[in-house]
């Protein structure tokens, strides 16, 4: 299972990168967001989860080990939510952008073949 989540991590950050590199706007926007979704599935697994596990001590717990991290959950929960608002700003740029500019290039014109 651990190599299943290493290959996705890695497809997901190559893809990711891959997108950022393009010259459309909204490709590098799909870029940064699956750098976001690479990243927040590396907070994800760092985690140490544990089907089954209580995420905080009670009184039948003695062994800390035993327990769920629950730190990992919260950055990854308020990950996606700061993702989604910076990706709508983004989307919000780029529809401003394409219209001041006509068009949807990074640098704001288009090469000539």
């Amino acid at each position: 299972m651990e190599l299943v989540l290493a290959i996705a991590i890695g497809a997901l950050t190559s893809s990711g990168v891959w997108l950022l590199l393009r010259p459309r706007t909204f490709q590098v926007i799909i870029g940064l967001s699956l750098l976001s979704y690479a990243v927040n599935l590396f907070i994800f697994s760092m985690g140490r989860l544990i089907s089954g596990a209580p995420p905080v001590l009670t009184d039948g717990v003695g062994d800390p080990s035993a327990l769920t991290d629950p730190l990992p959950q919260a950055l990854v929960l308020t990950a996606i939510v700061i993702g989604f608002a910076t990706t709508a700003l983004f989307l919000v740029v780029l529809l401003a952008s394409r219209g001041l500019t006509g068009t949807d290039h990074v640098d704001g014109s288009e090469r000539r073949p």
